[in-house]
């Protein structure tokens, strides 16, 4: 076997292997990001008080208090993109703080008590910190 044809197998070998790697990676990137563990359709909790905020990745959170309809505190936690993305959306490490006043748009999940997919946060002066540019549903992947 000539040296020139080893060459070519091995160049084809090495594609066959990236490309088994390629869609492995994808696919688990694609998994990741799915939607159906949240209820479809947001929730909103009115006056909720933030009580931590972790600007962090895959996924920064946002801890705070709401009350249910009898006055008892529900300690939640909200999901939301990762700190990159939503960065575009104009939120920043200081966009929360500890105490802070909120509006929360929520899409609470299947299977864990008070915890959720964030849509948007209202903060007390008006402003608007969406987790997405798009208008989402809830039942439709978002990344």
């Amino acid at each position: 076997m000539s040296s020139g044809t080893f060459r070519v197998q091995r160049k084809r070998r090495n594609a066959v292997i990236a490309g088994v790697v390629l869609l492995t990676i994808c696919g688990f990137a694609f998994a990741h990001h799915g939607s159906a563990m949240y209820v479809k359709k947001a929730i909103v909790l009115k006056g909720a008080t933030v009580t931590k905020f972790m600007w962090q990745n895959p996924h920064t959170l946002v801890l705070f208090d709401a009350k249910d309809e009898k006055g008892n505190v529900i300690h939640w936690a909200g999901e939301a993109g990762s700190a990159g993305a939503i960065r575009l959306l104009g939120w920043n490490k200081y966009s929360l703080r500890p105490g802070d006043t909120i509006t929360v748009y929520i899409w609470p999940s299947k299977f864990e008590g008070a915890a959720g997919r964030l849509e948007k946060i209202v903060l007390y002066d008006g402003r608007t910190l969406k987790d997405s540019d798009r208008e989402d549903q809830g039942d439709i992947n978002r990344y």
